[in-house]
């Protein structure tokens, strides 16, 4: 199922802050806006890449896992599950959090070679995979292991 098109960083950030309301979390936000404040002005610094003053935002979403997105200029996201970085198209963030919240989200774990997977499933995508090392291996990721929904 196609997510409603986010065409710009501050839809994506309504949109998150409405998928946290819905499941009762809290969203502080902080914007750089400007060609001065943002990653996307310093590459187009000549003016011609850019039409727009580029909009980038961190948002920290409290509760348990701990949750950031790191909203880009260029339709892209870093979302931080447990400080495990998972990169996810902008449009996708709040269907991504609302899996995350929904407990469609387990952790594979192998005997050999040993290994862990934190794998969150959204309907309609691809599920979105990404290692998880030992060290990373949160309260709240352990429990996750071998739990598959």
């Amino acid at each position: 199922m196609p997510h409603p098109p986010l065409p710009s960083t501050q839809s994506a950030v309504f949109a998150v802050e409405a998928m946290a309301a819905r499941h009762g979390r809290e969203v502080r936000a902080a914007h750089d806006i400007g060609r001065d404040r943002t990653f996307a002005g310093l590459v187009g610094a000549d003016g011609d890449e850019l039409d727009a003053i580029p909009h980038e935002a961190l948002l920290e979403i409290g509760g348990r896992p701990e949750i950031g997105v790191r909203l880009f200029v260029h339709d892209e996201a870093l979302v931080t599950v447990d400080g495990i970085d998972f990169d996810v198209p902008r449009d996708s963030v709040p269907a991504f959090l609302d899996a995350l919240w929904s407990g469609r989200v387990h952790v594979r774990q192998r005997a050999f070679p040993p290994s862990c997977t934190l794998i969150v499933t959204v309907p309609g995508e691809a599920a979105y995979r990404e290692a998880v090392t030992m060290l990373h291996l949160t309260p709240w990721l352990a429990g996750l292991v071998g739990r598959s929904r």
